[in-house]
């Protein structure tokens, strides 16, 4: 059993995938990169803010499991849309190029931090306005970095992704199954410890 300091349904769906146990103890921690930072800093830095601020929260010694996604492109951050006229121009600018997503995990055992970092290069097709309008009607963007959702809808805009698809998705499964075998939380495939 381990804590999740996510709300993020996508990620829960993602640990049971694995047969890993958890609990939700979502955190509010502000999300503001800090001057000249990278997008790979800035993932890892939330991905540990998150683990600490839940553990912190949560009284026993369960192991904590935190997450962050960033979607960059030209070495800008791209966060959750504030609107509509912001979830467009994100759409436009990946339309018809290639961006990176840096999913970061940190897990919090005994003690110790331990973290890793998922890049996955996702390639758009070309947008048309009326794609992009289209897909904010829809509701998906308006909630995910990016403007856009892998699992959902969004999948029709992807030609191809090199990486992690439960990256992009929000838990690099790949990276996640490390660190937790690291810490002996799980064995192997079985997830017997």
């Amino acid at each position: 059993m381990l804590i999740l300091a996510s709300a993020s349904p996508r990620r829960r769906e993602l640990l049971d995938q694995i047969g890993v146990a958890w609990r939700a103890h979502p955190v509010d921690v502000e999300e503001i990169p800090r001057a000249g930072e990278s997008p790979e800093d800035f993932a890892l830095r939330m991905a540990v803010t998150k683990a600490r601020a839940a553990h912190d929260a949560v009284p026993g010694h369960l192991p904590v499991l935190g997450a962050d996604t960033v979607v960059s492109i030209d070495g800008d951050i791209l966060g959750k849309p504030r609107d509509r006229e912001d979830a467009l121009d994100m759409l436009g600018r990946l339309s018809g190029r290639t961006h990176t997503v840096l999913s970061a995990v940190a897990l919090l055992h005994q003690g110790y931090c331990h973290q890793a970092l998922s890049t996955t290069r996702v390639c758009f097709r070309d947008l048309s306005p009326d794609d992009r309008r289209a897909y904010w009607a829809s509701g998906e963007p308006a909630d995910k970095a990016g403007a856009y959702g892998i699992q959902g809808l969004g999948a029709l805009f992807v030609a191809h992704i090199e990486g992690s698809y439960s990256g992009v998705v929000g838990l690099p499964l790949f990276e996640t199954g490390e660190l937790l075998r690291r810490c002996g939380l799980i064995s192997g495939i079985d997830n017997q410890t």
